[in-house]
């Protein structure tokens, strides 16, 4: 077996794959963690899914491992340097998503500048009119300049909307604040100002909690949020308080972590709460961008020699299909 699946590709860059190696598709492994260990002693490479951590020890089962690929970014469920030292290629598809994440973020900040859509959407066809607001003319903070927010803001501004941002990590000096048109602003000032906040920070670990009653403090009231980032970066006592006390009118956040907003969470029982399953990342354009990407790039690390280059995460090149290379072409850190 030259390629292990434990997630699908789309059938058309699936054909292509087992035009050229041997490939198997076994979604159940991710799952089972022992079969998963006999399966991949085989391999040469791999494609996880997003809840199949890749440690030192997975690596100690795959010694035939050349590269493993996943069809999202992140590496906090991958052990980089493990796969440096052993030469393993790390395949990401960085720029698939970064479109279709935009669109739910939009989607989140419309639909909650318009409650009363959602109603009728779950079969309330008797709700009660609720006045709706307009992007046009609103003050919407970007939290955090990953790729998405690059996107983002483009569809933003067509609508007629102000920009102001903050991140952590970039500069309020930076040039790509003139490029997106978003006008750089201190935290409490993006809080202060903002009718909506969309929140796309790049995660590190150091930013756990980074949503906090003192930043929540200066909360203009009736806020709405949405948020592709990971939920740790909320603290969910202080999220539980803005959302209560009407300085956040409703949240949307996609893909929370387990435990985020369950049974024992102070987010339990918030009912303007709002979590989805990451469906920002599932669209078919994105999940045909990601394949191709994947596809390609396990092809190329099997056909060449090894070496100790392991880490590819390049933006996508001229192999994907053409609006694979829309998306912006890279990362501010």
């Amino acid at each position: 077996m030259d390629i292990l699946l434990l997630e699908a590709l789309v059938p058309e860059a699936m054909a292509w794959l087992e035009s050229r190696h041997s490939v198997e598709y076994r979604p159940e492994l991710a799952d089972d963690a022992s079969a998963l260990r006999k399966a991949v002693y085989k391999a040469e490479a791999v494609v996880l899914p997003r809840k199949v951590v890749l440690t030192r020890e997975f690596l100690d089962f795959a010694p035939r491992l050349r590269a493993v690929a996943r069809l999202h970014g992140g590496t906090d469920n991958t052990d980089l340097e493990a796969c440096r030292e052993r030469s393993v290629k790390v395949v990401q598809a960085l720029t698939a998503n970064v479109r279709s994440n935009a669109e739910y973020l939009l989607a989140g900040l419309l639909l909650l500048f318009r409650r009363g859509i959602g109603s009728s959407l779950i079969g309330n066809r008797h709700a009660d009119i609720r006045l709706g607001r307009e992007l046009n003319g609103s003050t919407i903070g970007i939290l955090g300049l990953a790729p998405t927010a690059h996107t983002l803001a483009l569809m933003l501004h067509s609508l007629g909307a102000k920009l102001v941002g903050y991140d952590p990590a970039v500069h309020h000096t930076a040039p790509i604040w003139e490029r997106l048109r978003i006008q750089p602003v201190s935290l409490p000032e993006l809080m202060a100002q903002a009718d909506g906040v969309s929140v796309q920070v790049m995660y590190a670990s150091r930013y756990r909690g980074f949503v906090n009653d003192k930043v929540l403090a200066h909360c203009k009231r009736g806020q709405v949020w949405v948020g592709t980032s990971r939920s740790s970066l909320f603290d969910p006592q202080a999220l539980a308080g803005a959302l209560g006390d009407g300085r956040i009118d409703a949240c949307m956040i996609d893909g929370a972590e387990a435990g985020f907003a369950s049974r024992g969470s102070p987010l339990h029982e918030v009912g303007n709460l709002f979590v989805t399953p990451r469906l920002g990342s599932h669209t078919r354009e994105s999940r045909l961008r990601a394949s191709w990407y994947v596809a390609h790039r396990l092809h190329d690390a099997l056909s060449a020699p090894p070496n100790l280059d392991s880490v590819i995460s390049a933006p996508m090149g001229l192999a994907e299909p053409p609006a694979a290379r829309e998306e912006p072409q890279f990362i501010i850190r």
